[in-house]
């Protein structure tokens, strides 16, 4: 059953893809896949950027989406986040990192009613206290799993504040759900992404507390991953799609109105909330080896795996792609 239901969400995901180019039938094909979030969306453009290899780019609804089509062999590269990556490996999936992408994009909002000063950490704290005092429970949300609920509850545990007993957790999977649990009420603060921040920025569903990047992973998110099969059997084409995200950073780092658009056109969000969106994410395909491991000791730490991934994750960091690309050392490329 599991099987025949990705099978759907894979052919509606191919359905929506409409290629910008059409090439040539005799070239080998990668199927990609992508997240519907703003530092994502520019995955849709890898078609026209790539040269030597056909990429079918497949747009789902979340990372999760995308890392479980990668791991059932549905796609041949995955865009998700390095906190996908420590998870696959700590379930023992057959994941390796090629690339990096985009980091930043994350974003924790609360509720207009919210008596807390933005970047004020004390303030939150106090809200908290006085919640629990009260016999209420401070609500807190993100999409579980995803790289801003990782982000939420690092900075949170960086500053004392414990996710399991100071407030109560709500999943809220899909992030374009997020602005209505806003209006609705049902939460007190939550960890979001872009551009689903700035959405709810602009329809004033809720104020900005502050970025959550003071924490292990920093601003890391986006990481590319592919199969060791395919890194035995397609290496030509893995160094192309490498060779086309470089490309596709380097257009929308020297085009921002073409950012906005990708952006507008997969999300389908007002161009000016892709603007204000585009402001919070960086291109980048470097891989950051150092701070990956230091995301997955805290992931372990946050109980969010069960096992030290260390040694899995410097060792599945393959930094061949990378090096071909770029014409640079791996030293010069995150290691």
């Amino acid at each position: 059953m599991k099987k025949i239901l990705f099978g759907v969400l894979v052919a509606l995901g191919m359905a929506t893809l409409a290629p910008s180019v059409v090439l040539a039938q005799s070239d080998p094909v990668i199927k990609l896949g992508y997240a519907k979030c703003a530092h994502c969306t520019p995955m849709s453009l890898m078609p026209q950027y790539t040269k030597g290899v056909q990429v079918e780019s497949i747009g789902f609804n979340t990372g999760t989406d995308v890392l479980t089509a990668l791991i059932s062999k549905n796609l041949d590269v995955a865009q998700v986040t390095y906190l996908h990556y420590a998870i696959a490996l700590d379930k023992g999936f057959d994941v390796v990192a090629i690339s990096g992408q985009i980091n930043g994009g994350s974003a924790m909002l609360v509720g207009n009613d919210v008596p807390v000063t933005p970047n004020d950490w004390d303030s939150l704290k106090k809200v908290i206290a006085d919640y629990k005092a009260a016999g209420k429970p401070f609500r807190v949300a993100a999409s579980r799993g995803n790289a801003q609920d990782i982000h939420m509850r690092g900075a949170f545990a960086k500053q004392g504040i414990d996710i399991n007993k100071d407030v109560q957790f709500i999943n809220i999977p899909n992030p374009s759900d997020h602005l209505q649990a806003l209006r609705r009420g049902e939460i007190e603060l939550i960890a979001t992404t872009e551009p689903f921040a700035t959405q709810i920025l602009q329809n004033k569903a809720a104020k900005m507390f502050g970025l959550p990047y003071d924490q292990a992973a920093g601003k890391l998110t986006n990481l590319i991953l592919t199969r060791s099969d395919v890194v035995k059997d397609k290496p030509k084409q893995l160094e192309d799609t490498v060779r086309g995200i470089i490309k596709v950073n380097e257009f929308i780092s020297a085009d921002k109105a073409a950012f906005v658009d990708v952006i507008s056109k997969v999300t389908g969000l007002d161009k000016a909330i892709a603007t204000g969106a585009v402001e919070n994410l960086e291109p980048d395909t470097r891989m950051y080896r150092a701070s990956a491991l230091a995301i997955a000791a805290m992931m372990r730490d946050l109980k969010y795996i069960n096992s030290d991934v260390s040694a899995a994750v410097e060792k599945n960091m393959n930094y061949t792609f990378l090096e071909a690309a770029t014409g640079k050392p791996k030293t010069e490329l995150g290691y």
